[in-house]
């Protein structure tokens, strides 16, 4: 038995973070991982599918080049070489996070961890030897979430036909026709991905709009862009009957009023996560689970058995992983002694990074309607903006809700090229309480995208000079 200060049960973002940050404050640490380090985000979710919707975004591209005085003939298309390039970075990845772990002396247990009363924990692994570690100051559960299928649907995962976003990121191939179920964040960036390389695309989204927790002008707006790029999208849907064979699947779904039966080669279930609170040990130790199996815990991760906490995924709130890597910092601090501010879950940026991207932080202009807030909206759009001219990507807008007597920003959200990563200049607005005022007083370099925050800002303020 080793003793360790930290012992961490998962080496996804909120484990590795957790880890190297406790490692840097001088602990002892050790990490059950019996995967690659990374976790999901880095082994089968945002690093491989941004990888492949950056090959979509150039495919895409590559069709207007002509625009630009660029002629190129036969373009052809394929999925297999964009895969194995997402693969290999997600692998590089993975292996940066292992040479932290060498760099900061912090201890990778590859198998599978059970937790035992006492701040133990026993691992089963690689060669199925068996070994318990203990922990001085913390065990910390960050298992993370798993893909799930839809058995009430009759859309079991069979990793042939019906597929997750795990099973397509090693596809050799894109298919000639797919429904997407599910039209979330997952759901509308593949539907992207695929459509860019040729497959013919059905979304079918239960809520009445794709993009459902989001702002509805940027559902409506990236729906319209889908319906450009002919993805077809119906919202509202119920899927009444599935038949899946060796060689397809027939979904009958009615939206609209309308019974639509889709047949289909492949089937892309994208519809949720569940947390990987199974075979841990949870109920041996007594740790306490939500009513949707999330474990429990305080605003400093603590679950109901003292010494043993839970980040990321599997402690519910935002299933994000820059939410999961803040909530391993801070709770690495708070383990070394440190003060640090604890997580606002008020303000975690929400990105989707499908074409046009979409962003966003705080309030929707429905919830400041459902919680009576006395608000008014500034709006700009980038067909607009001088440099998103220059680029030729013109969708989206910029729209920023402020407070109507203090200016404070209620909610700010972002269609758009780059969006993504223009929405920070908002997030460290809004984290530090600045008004509409403080961001116009910010001169924005001409011409940038940024620019039209500003202009928008300035709508909100009844003065926008440039639409």
């Amino acid at each position: 038995m080793a003793l360790f200060d930290v012992i961490i049960l998962g080496g996804g973002p909120a484990g590795y973070v957790c880890a190297i940050r406790c490692a840097q404050l001088g602990m002892q640490v050790a990490v059950i991982e019996r995967e690659a380090l990374g976790g999901t985000c880095v082994l089968w979710g945002c690093i491989p599918a941004k990888a492949l919707l950056e090959s979509a975004g150039l495919a895409v591209k590559l069709g207007k080049a002509a625009e630009h005085g660029i002629t190129i003939d036969g373009i052809t298309l394929d999925f297999g070489p964009a895969m194995k390039r997402s693969r290999s970075i997600s692998a590089q990845n993975s292996k940066g996070v292992e040479f932290l772990f060498k760099k900061y002396k912090v201890q990778w247990l590859r198998g599978e961890g059970v937790l035992e009363k006492g701040k133990k924990v026993t691992v089963t692994l690689a060669d199925g030897k068996k070994e318990t570690h203990e922990a001085k100051k913390a065990v910390v559960v960050a298992t993370g979430s798993r893909v799930k299928g839809l058995p009430q649907a009759g859309l079991e995962l069979d990793k042939n036909i019906v597929l997750s976003s795990d099973d397509v990121l090693v596809a050799e191939k894109a298919p000639a026709s797919m429904v997407v179920v599910g039209a979330g964040a997952v759901g509308v960036e593949f539907a992207d991905v695929f459509a860019a390389f040729g497959t013919k695309v059905t979304m079918v989204e239960v809520a009445p709009t794709i993009l459902p927790i989001e702002d509805a002008d940027c559902s409506a707006e990236l729906a319209k862009a889908f319906k450009k790029r002919k993805i077809d999208v119906l919202t509202g849907a119920k899927i009444t009957s599935t038949k899946v064979t060796k060689t397809g699947a027939t979904l009958v779904v009615e939206a609209g009023g309308t019974t639509h039966t889709l047949e289909v080669d492949k089937v892309l279930v994208a519809a949720g996560r569940a947390p990987n609170v199974e075979r841990i040990g949870l109920e041996a130790v007594g740790i306490a689970k939500s009513e949707r199996g999330f474990v429990k815990i305080t605003e400093k991760f603590e679950t109901n058995i003292p010494g043993y906490y839970a980040i990321g995924d599997v402690a519910g709130n935002q299933m994000l992983a820059h939410k999961g890597s803040r909530e391993g910092h801070v709770l690495a601090d708070l383990l070394g002694g440190e003060h640090p501010h604890l997580v606002n879950y008020n303000n975690i940026p929400s990105c989707t990074y499908c074409h046009p991207e979409v962003a966003s932080i705080g309030l929707t202009e429905q919830a400041c309607k459902d919680q009576k807030l006395e608000y008014t909206v500034g709006k700009f759009p980038f067909s607009a903006n001088g440099r998103a001219r220059t680029s030729g990507e013109t969708d989206g807008f910029v729209k920023i809700i402020r407070d109507a007597k203090h200016g404070e920003i209620l909610g700010a959200h972002i269609v758009g090229a780059h969006a993504t990563e223009i929405i920070h200049e908002l997030v460290v607005a809004r984290e530090n309480e600045f008004t509409v005022e403080e961001i116009d007083l910010a001169i924005h370099a001409h011409p940038t995208l940024s620019e039209a925050i500003a202009e928008a800002v300035l709508d909100s303020m009844g003065k926008m000079l440039h639409a």
